[in-house]
């Protein structure tokens, strides 16, 4: 793999975790309150909506996350949030 697409895909994990977070605070959920929906630790969300930081997960914890937000899993790879980049 290139390393354009290692780029390209840490990328996407940070726009998602973004996305997650957007969505998540718009929904008024405190970390702690979405971890327990989608059935994985305040920590892990943490990571996985930090800006700073990669943290790839699997799919199935997308799902979980979306049905926790209450959207179709694709709505979560396809909204964007303004993020910290300019």
């Amino acid at each position: 793999m290139s390393k354009t697409n290692v780029f390209k895909n840490r990328d996407r994990f940070i726009e998602l975790g973004i996305t997650i977070a957007g969505l998540r605070k718009l929904q008024g959920m405190s970390q702690e309150q979405l971890a327990e929906k989608a059935g994985i630790s305040r920590s892990h969300l943490s990571a996985i909506e930090a800006p700073n930081m990669v943290r790839p997960f699997s799919v199935e914890i997308l799902y979980n996350i979306a049905d926790a937000l209450d959207i179709p899993a694709g709505d979560l790879l396809n909204a964007t949030f303004p993020s910290n980049k300019k």
